[in-house]
């Protein structure tokens, strides 16, 4: 079965770090790009940060640029999104994906997560 599970979420105080994991199981993570978005209640889901599945290439959404990094740990079959400088609109539940190409919208990603809910609130 193929499946994606996210964790790493939690509470933090606005400046805080968090560092999100996105494991896969039932199929190899480095042969998909992988993205990560988020869904805020009464929002849509927006993408936060991809990386490309061939050179490793990175992309991120305005609002993250600076703040959010994504990376791949290819034996470990996980990818991570490091949090910081978080501000109280990053809360949302966040989710990760693999798809065929990287994007920042959610057409091209096939599997999905449950997600993982951050909240940044003092």
């Amino acid at each position: 079965q193929l499946q994606l599970v996210e964790s790493g979420g939690g509470l933090v105080q606005p400046g805080g770090s968090l560092r999100l994991s996105c494991a896969a199981s039932g199929f190899t993570l480095n042969f998909y790009a992988i993205g990560w978005f988020r869904q805020a209640p009464g929002k849509e889901r927006e993408g936060v940060s991809c990386i490309s599945s061939t050179d490793g290439s990175t992309y991120y959404a305005d609002s993250v640029k600076g703040r959010f990094t994504i990376s791949r740990d290819n034996p470990k079959n996980t990818v991570y999104l490091q949090m910081n400088s978080l501000r109280p609109e990053d809360t949302a539940v966040y989710y990760c994906a693999a798809g065929p190409i990287p994007g920042l919208g959610v057409l091209p990603y096939d599997y999905w997560g449950q997600g993982t809910q951050v909240t940044v609130s003092s």
